[in-house]
């Protein structure tokens, strides 16, 4: 009877961690259902189980060597298991067959060293062919180098049709807020959810995109499923991997490479343009290019220099420190902090030039926009110092 009621007690044990299961399922369901969630053209789908729709011939040919190769599996798994259960089952000892005994057979070991054989051509030849393809950079229409840093992309646009052009591609500071919030409210579009940044990259279609990659800090991955391209971004090294999209429309990716606490919030945005449209688009780049070349000897005036400032930190800085300046966790607050606040401005110019800890370099800014964030930083929340760091600062700190 002891032996039995311990029994029935590990019944209702397995069956109630079967319904604890089954119910936090079902919670993990009804959470998401609450939410407006819907497929994402050019990025993840819904219950997505095959892989993105491709755009590039490349990435076609991906997909069909994919199933190509599943398909060869699944056959030789159920030829030899369909073999090995058949033979089982029809040689049982039970019905009376006895096990023979006999040494190899050379026309067998010539069929399965053969056989083996033409099936790795089979799978090489293929395989081969799409991955010089995908390897094969030259004769670009357009190149572009993507820098992984924590926790962001910098494109360099440096060969082609709106060369020069070079910008910073940021998650979006309101996903963030909302990630920090445990995500987006119910009923709250998500389609995009970590995936939307301030500054898409941006190409023409049916051109070829060269994409040069490397990093500046730790190692990161460009990858965009729809293109068919994932290169790893490294420190001191340069890489490269190339795309043709064939259709307009906006394309999601995400960094491939575990860089860090913030790896999460590092997407790609690629926006696919008209030629006509990726035209216009350079002519508006290229003057917001010229309007933001100040000059670095320029001096400012307190008020103009904190409201530019106020911009470059919510696009740059707000992330991880906060609209209130407060940081959160191991990110340390702005407000009240004594390097901020110090009358020694090199303290701060040499953690924002060359980064600190956790927190990346940001050389990658103008010496008007660095300055403006610090002015910004040591005149907000309780830091109201009164002290203005200039362009030129930063310009002879760079020296």
């Amino acid at each position: 009877m002891k032996h039995a009621g311990r029994g029935l007690t590990s019944l209702a044990r397995n069956a109630g961690s079967r319904l604890a299961a089954i119910a936090a399922l079902m919670g993990a369901w009804v959470s998401t259902a609450a939410y407006a969630v819907n497929d994402l053209p050019g990025g993840p789908a819904v219950n997505q189980l095959n892989l993105h729709p491709a755009v590039t011939k490349i990435a076609e040919e991906q997909q069909w060597l994919h199933w190509f190769m599943m398909i060869i599996c699944l056959v030789i798994f159920l030829a030899v298991f369909g073999v090995m259960f058949y033979s089982i089952w029809k040689h049982r000892k039970s019905v009376g067959h006895k096990s023979a005994n006999f040494h190899e057979s050379t026309t067998v070991e010539i069929i399965w060293t053969i056989v083996p054989f033409v099936i790795v051509i089979l799978m090489a030849l293929p395989a081969t062919k799409v991955l010089v393809a995908s390897k094969d950079t030259t004769s670009a229409d357009l190149t572009i180098k993507a820098t992984g840093m924590q926790w962001k992309w910098g494109y360099d646009y440096i060969k082609g049709e709106g060369e020069g052009i070079g910008f910073v591609s940021t998650l979006d500071s309101t996903h963030r807020e909302m990630s920090d919030k445990g995500g987006p409210a119910k009923g709250q579009p998500v389609d995009d959810y970590l995936l939307k940044v301030d500054n898409p990259l941006v190409v023409p279609v049916d051109r070829k995109i060269r994409i040069i990659t490397t990093a500046n800090d730790v190692i990161h991955a460009f990858m965009v499923p729809a293109f068919g391209i994932k290169q790893d971004a490294i420190p001191g090294f340069v890489r490269d991997t190339w795309f043709r999209a064939e259709k307009i429309g906006d394309y999601y990716g995400q960094c491939a490479e575990l860089c860090g606490k913030e790896h999460a919030y590092m997407p790609i945005h690629v926006k696919v343009l008209s030629a006509e449209d990726y035209s216009k688009w350079v002519g508006v780049k290229v003057k917001e290019a010229a309007a933001k070349a100040d000059d670095p000897s320029k001096v400012w005036a307190l008020p103009e220099l904190k409201a530019r400032g106020e911009k470059v930190y919510a696009a740059n800085c707000a992330a991880c420190h906060q609209a209130s300046g407060k940081g959160a966790g191991p990110i340390k607050p702005l407000d009240g902090s004594a390097i901020v606040v110090d009358k020694d401005h090199g303290k701060q110019i040499a953690i924002l030039l060359n980064g600190v800890a956790a927190m990346p370099a940001w050389k990658t800014l103008s010496d008007t926009d660095l300055a403006a964030v610090a002015t910004y930083t040591k005149n907000s929340w309780s830091n109201q110092t009164g002290q203005i760091v200039q362009p030129a600062e930063f310009q002879a700190a760079r020296k």
